[in-house]
């Protein structure tokens, strides 16, 4: 029997709402578009901060003390001293403090020959910095006796060591520091007449 018209209109119409349901599902399955992000700019690594440089001290140069040797000691008071005692023409600083005196404190250094025994004494003096000299004040207090006959503290600092067979005094007095070392000396009294005869010698301060 032929299919009446309204039932194939409905078949068409359910085929219809079916295809629509599908396309309806479809386009609900489909992901949303997201919107394009632009790219972050690229930031540049923080830098440290420079640190300024340190300030540099510059050492205070020691003022040069130069001496004639027999104006350090004059032959007159060497004679009165020793006899036998004269110039060392071939003098070099060989005790370790007067090498320091001469290289680090740019002083006079001066050798005495005693033409008998052929043992030498060596007389250094120096003006050092002011930083300069409180060390070696200090060195000369921890390292040796004070010795007062040389002079009348604070005016004059007077040290004297024995040590290894070698006497050094040591005296200082305003900007001048005085070195007298020898294996002839064995007491403080035994630089005494030098020591007397050298600041007499210096000019005033």
């Amino acid at each position: 029997m032929p299919r009446t018209p309204y039932l194939a209109r409905t078949r068409h119409a359910g085929l219809a709402l079916v295809a629509a349901a599908s396309v309806a599902l479809l386009a609900g399955c489909t992901p949303e578009a997201t919107e394009p992000t632009g790219s972050a700019a690229p930031t540049a690594a923080p830098t440290e901060p420079t640190a300024a440089p340190e300030p540099t001290e510059t050492a205070e140069p020691p003022t040069p003390f130069p001496i004639a040797c027999d104006q350090l000691v004059t032959a007159e008071q060497l004679y009165a001293f020793n006899p036998n005692y004269g110039a060392d023409p071939g003098y070099e600083p060989a005790a370790d403090t007067v090498v320091a005196l001469v290289d680090e404190d740019a002083g006079t250094a001066c050798g005495y020959l005693n033409q008998t025994s052929g043992e030498v004494i060596e007389i250094g003096v120096a003006t050092p910095t002011t930083a300069a000299g409180e060390a070696r004040r200090n060195d000369a207090a921890l390292s040796s006796k004070p010795v007062p006959t040389y002079g009348t503290p604070p005016d004059v600092e007077g040290y004297f060591v024995h040590v290894g067979g070698t006497g050094e005094a040591q005296v200082f007095r305003g900007p001048y520091w005085v070195v007298v070392d020898s294996t002839a000396l064995f007491e403080p009294g035994d630089a005494q007449q030098l020591v007397a005869a050298v600041l007499e010698n210096l000019p005033a301060a």
